[in-house]
């Protein structure tokens, strides 16, 4: 049995938390002992562990330990990280996502923990950033890199632009592609009612967005791109599943170019919901400009349904252009609305690219693969610093 501790700044319903916790599930179930360290979580993204705690999970928050910069709190932080690793002697301290991964490798390797790991799910550094920004968080990833024995990345192409920026060797890596309960997707079912609820007509084809409503998830985009597509096909509506602190502006931009009758805001709703809301779908737009593995691209391929992306990150690794779905220059609107209009027109292939998705993604994203392999590198990490 293994002594495993996974340290994140906030467990919001988003891609890294789930990771996470079918992470946790999946080593449960194998007896391994689990701690999940967390900080606050607040904000209109939603508490995950409202609906998924794994049972058997020791939970520990520290109000210290948030996202955004403070140097005072960053201490206080892995001062409190630091005691509690030492007091509890853990074999494996496995840290996600930039904060908690450059303060919780520092306070457990200075604890003596045997095995420090991290994921990357997406990286602090990118394109859309300043370049004082960016070479400020390659620096800290550069540091933190030098206090972990191993870094996990949910795609290849998170390696390569931590490789190309110096972070740390590229053996220092391994692609773990994260998982999740695909099955659930596989059988969801088109629901009259649901449509009916939402006030998405019956014979309405649709275009799904299934993100935050926040800075680079591309719904600005689809906006800019709805005029083109309403043109060619007057019944389309767009559903945007997710909230943020974009709903007023985005829903202000809708009104202003006439189009409100075409839009539907689902909001926040329950992981467990996903499933059913995406098989009402008939493409997905996955337009987000910073992405680590889009969990949701692999959970519409699940469904069966298309994809309409940009080839950024690890969007490339699901979305196989012409295979899975279809990839355009990123920002660019009319290409957008192209894409959408040609796979809304052509029902076989829709349902082509729809199925060889599906088979991918049930080979590649199952949550139960990627526990094994964790729990596989953790054995091995484990068993050779007791060795010496």
């Amino acid at each position: 049995m293994l002594k495993i501790c996974h340290v994140i700044t906030r467990m919001i319903i988003g891609g890294a938390q789930e990771n996470t916790l079918y992470t946790i599930q999946g080593h449960l179930e194998k007896g391994h002992e689990v701690t999940l360290v967390t900080g606050p979580t607040t904000g209109p993204e939603g508490e995950l562990l409202k609906t998924f705690c794994p049972n058997g999970m020791k939970i520990v928050k520290i109000p210290e330990l948030i996202r955004s910069l403070n140097p005072w709190k960053d201490w206080r932080a892995y001062r409190r990280l630091r005691k509690f690793f030492m007091e509890n002697h853990f074999d494996v301290v496995h840290t996600h996502a930039s904060k908690a991964g450059i303060v919780g490798r520092v306070a457990a390797r200075k604890a003596g923990v045997p095995f420090v790991v991290h994921t990357v799910h997406g990286q602090a550094f990118h394109s859309y950033q300043s370049p004082v920004k960016n070479k400020i968080y390659i620096a800290a990833e550069r540091f933190a890199a030098k206090y972990c024995d191993r870094i996990y990345a949910v795609a290849q192409a998170m390696v390569d632009q931590c490789v190309a920026a110096g972070v740390a060797p590229r053996e220092k890596y391994q692609v773990v592609y994260s998982g999740m309960d695909l099955q659930s997707f596989v059988n969801a079912k088109r629901s009259p009612e649901l449509r009916a609820r939402l006030g998405i007509p019956e014979d309405a084809p649709v275009v799904g967005m299934l993100a935050r409503l926040f800075e680079l998830k591309g719904h600005d985009c689809m906006i800019a791109a709805a005029p083109q597509i309403v043109a060619r096909i007057p019944n389309v509506r767009f559903l945007f599943i997710g909230d943020g602190i974009l709903r007023d502006a985005l829903q202000s931009e809708i009104a202003r170019l006439g189009l409100a009758e075409h839009f539907v805001f689902a909001g926040l709703i329950p992981p467990e919901q996903v499933p059913t809301y995406l098989a009402q779908v008939d493409v997905l737009a996955h337009l987000s400009l910073r992405e680590g593995l889009p969990r949701a691209c692999v959970q519409a391929l699940a469904t069966g349904k298309p994809v309409v992306a940009y080839p950024l990150d690890g969007t490339p690794e699901v979305v196989l252009d012409g295979e899975t779905g279809l990839l355009g220059e990123p920002e660019n609107v009319p290409q957008i609305a192209t894409n959408v209009i040609r796979l809304l027109q052509d029902r076989h292939l829709r349902e082509r690219l729809g199925h060889r998705g599906q088979e991918l993604v049930l080979q590649r994203f199952d949550w139960r693969r990627m526990a094994d392999i964790l729990e596989e590198s953790y054995r091995e990490g484990v068993a050779k610093k007791r060795m010496g």
